[in-house]
C-alpha cells in the first residue's frame, strides 16, 4: 500500500484524480491544496476518513511541503493556475504557483529521495493551424503563446532539469483538454451546461472553430495512475483520447443533448491569442504502457457530465454570479 501526496487536490482535474485512486486502488491519498477560487472542498466530500487527510497550505512554503513530503511515497503534481483567461488578465499568480511552487516540490522530492509525477498540459507546443494533419507527440517543440502556457512549460522544464542533474524520480505528463465532474464554471463546458440550466444563451468566442482535444477526466486520472505505476523515469506521456472538436459543434451538441435549439447561442469577442487547434497522439502511452481511454465516445461522456451538473447545482450555484458578471464585463 501507498500513501499518495497530491498537490492541488481540491481542484478539477486533482479531484477527480483523488477519487479514482480511492475508488480504484488500496492507496492513502493527503491532499495539499491552496483552496484559491479554483477549489472546492466539496470536491472532495465523502471520502473515506480513514484513507484520505486534507491540509490546507501553499506549494510555494518549503516548510509544508517539506513535512508533507518526507511522509508519503510519491507526490502527484496537480496543483496549477490554469485558466487562460485568468493569465492575461494577472500573469504574476501563474509565476508564482507554477514556477516557485514546482520548484519548491522538487527540492522536497530531491531530499527525501520520493517518486515525483508532474501534470502538465499541451498547451506547452503552442497549437496547430485548423487544417494541418500533424498532433502532438512527445518531441513537438515548445512554443507556448500565454502566460499560463508559458509557466507550465518552465515547470516542466525544471522537472527535466531536476531528473537530469539531482536524480530525481520523476515523469511528466501532457494532457488534452479535460472535461467531466467538479470542474470550475469558468470553464468552456461547464459553463455552457450551466448557462442553459440557467436559461443563459452559451457564450462562443468568435466564430467557433478552434478545434481543441477533450478527454474525461476519468479517463486522465486512469492514465496518470498508469504512469506512477509503470512509467519509466525522465519520461514524458502524452494522455489524449481521440477527441478533436471544434468549439462551435461542442456548444451545439451541448443544447442538442440539453433539448434545445443547436443554434440558440451568441457569438461573443474572441479570446486574445486564442490558440486555433490542440490535438493529441498518445501512442506512445498506449503502446509502451497498455493504457486505453475509457470514454471513447465523447457524446457519452459529455451526457454524463451534463447529467452531473444538473444533479449538482449546490455545487456550481455559489460560484456562477460572479463568473458571469466577469465575463459580461468584458464583453464575453
Amino acid at each position: 500500500m501507498a500513501r499518495l501526496l497530491v498537490t492541488g487536490g481540491a481542484g478539477f482535474i486533482g479531484s477527480n484524480f483523488v477519487h479514482h485512486v480511492l475508488d480504484h486502488t488500496d492507496h492513502d491519498v493527503v491532499v495539499l491544496d491552496k483552496l484559491t477560487y479554483a477549489g472546492n472542498l466539496a470536491s472532495l466530500d465523502g471520502l473515506p476518513a480513514d484513507r484520505f487527510r486534507f491540509v490546507q497550505g501553499d506549494i510555494a512554503d518549503p516548510t509544508v511541503v517539506d513535512e508533507l513530503v518526507g511522509g508519503v511515497d510519491a507526490v502527484v503534481h496537480y496543483a496549477a493556475e490554469s485558466h487562460n483567461d485568468n493569465s492575461l488578465h494577472d500573469p504574476r499568480p501563474f509565476l508564482d504557483t507554477n514556477i516557485i511552487g514546482t520548484y519548491t516540490l522538487l527540492e522536497a522530492v530531491r531530499r527525501h529521495e520520493k517518486r515525483f509525477h508532474h501534470i502538465s498540459t499541451d498547451e506547452v507546443y503552442g497549437d496547430l493551424e485548423l487544417d494541418d494533419p500533424a498532433r502532438f507527440t512527445e518531441h513537438t517543440p515548445y512554443n507556448p503563446s500565454s502566460p499560463y502556457s508559458s509557466t507550465k512549460a518552465g515547470s516542466d522544464l525544471l522537472v527535466r532539469a531536476w531528473v537530469r542533474s539531482f536524480g530525481v524520480q520523476a515523469t511528466i505528463s501532457n494532457c488534452s483538454n479535460n472535461y467531466g465532474p467538479y470542474q470550475h464554471v469558468e470553464k468552456f463546458i461547464p459553463r455552457q451546461i450551466t448557462n442553459v440550466i440557467r436559461g443563459i444563451r452559451p457564450k462562443l468566442y468568435g466564430a467557433g472553430e478552434n478545434v481543441r482535444d477533450w478527454i474525461h477526466a476519468d479517463d486522465h486520472s486512469s492514465a496518470v495512475l498508469t504512469i506512477l505505476d509503470r512509467g519509466v523515469i525522465g519520461e514524458t506521456y502524452l494522455i489524449g483520447a481521440d477527441g478533436e472538436k471544434n468549439n462551435k459543434d461542442v456548444v451545439e451538441l451541448i443544447l442538442t443533448l440539453m433539448g434545445q435549439p443547436a443554434d440558440a447561442y451568441d457569438h461573443v469577442t474572441d479570446r486574445a491569442g486564442h490558440d486555433l487547434r490542440y490535438a493529441i497522439d498518445s501512442t506512445k502511452l498506449r503502446t509502451d504502457l497498455g493504457w486505453a481511454p475509457q470514454y471513447s465516445d465523447f457524446e457519452a461522456g459529455l451526457a454524463a457530465t451534463i447529467d452531473w451538473y444538473r444533479n449538482n447545482e449546490a455545487w456550481w450555484a455559489p460560484t456562477k454570479d460572479g463568473v458571469e458578471a466577469f465575463y459580461a464585463s468584458k464583453g464575453q
